[in-house]
């Protein structure tokens, strides 16, 4: 069986870990080295470091913070925010990144998956994506009737999650789902599906996106936005009909700000009956035959 894996998310602004609501109001969670370092003594499964200004401010990430961070750290590092090179992907391996995920420039430019993949190959690619519900019809048609003029992928039908780029600033007219599944055939490992909405709240996945998502792509997806409770991330994670079928989970606020730890939560998955690696406390509980 296959184990679920539990991610914690550092969210970096200006070399800083921050954590927000609906991608506001953001507030300090720490030094991001120092941060990590403490979900790596937790044994996290792996982290997310994500620069969440570089591609709004279009620059490039922060390259000796992440080469810090993943010095600190023995478990996969994922790295995103400000890729919009294959260069840029070449960066991140060399500063210490296991992984990349690229969104914004993807958006813009969709070869971009397919080649990167060529590079560095599907295991070590992410395709984030940041949806959010529709509830403008009219607008979300007319983005996407923009998006066909312009890259002849808009949908013709409405969707129920659109797609948002540059840290969550900018509607594209791109159906989630459809996207995921066009990324997933052009070569990314993993789909990283934040939904907008939850984000930050701690009131549970939404559970309906990471579904649709999961269920319609071939790759492992990592739920995003809105786990607050070892049950939601449960809950997420379960491949019960009316779970969210995800792979992995990721939290931030839960772990940022000591509501729990990855051992407390990976334990009460296990009593749960989501299929976790075990925490060491865990393991070392067990006799020995």
């Amino acid at each position: 069986m296959l184990l679920k894996r539990i991610i914690p998310c550092l969210d970096v602004d200006r070399g800083r870990v921050v954590k927000g609501v609906r991608y506001v109001d953001h507030v300090d969670a720490g030094d991001p080295v120092d941060v990590a370092r403490r979900y790596d003594e937790q044994e996290a499964d792996e982290i997310t470091f994500l620069d969440i200004t570089a591609s709004h401010e279009q620059r490039r990430i922060l390259l000796d913070v992440v080469a810090r961070t993943a010095e600190t750290v023995f478990m996969p590092l994922c790295v995103g925010g400000g890729v919009r090179t294959l260069g840029d992907v070449r960066d991140l391996l060399n500063a210490g990144a296991d992984k990349v995920s690229i969104m914004t420039a993807a958006v813009e430019d969709p070869d971009l998956v397919a080649e990167a993949a060529v590079r560095i190959g599907s295991a070590n690619l992410v395709i984030a994506i940041d949806a959010k519900r529709i509830d403008d019809l009219a607008a979300f048609r007319a983005r996407a009737a923009e998006r066909r003029k312009t890259h002849g992928d808009g949908p013709t039908e409405t969707p129920a999650f659109e797609v948002y780029t540059h840290g969550g600033r900018r509607p594209t007219g791109i159906d989630a789902v459809a996207w995921a599944q066009r990324m997933a055939l052009a070569g990314a490992g993993e789909v990283l599906l934040t939904s907008m909405d939850r984000d930050g709240t701690k009131t549970g996945y939404d559970l309906a996106l990471v579904r649709g998502v999961a269920d319609a792509v071939s790759v492992p997806v990592i739920a995003s936005g809105g786990g607050g409770t070892p049950e939601s991330l449960a809950e997420a994670l379960s491949d019960a009909p009316a779970g969210g079928h995800a792979q992995a989970a990721l939290a931030a606020s839960i772990f940022h700000f000591g509501e729990a730890t990855v051992g407390s939560v990976k334990r009460r998955l296990l009593e749960l009956g989501i299929a976790v690696r075990a925490p060491r406390a865990v393991v070392d509980r067990t006799p020995v035959r």
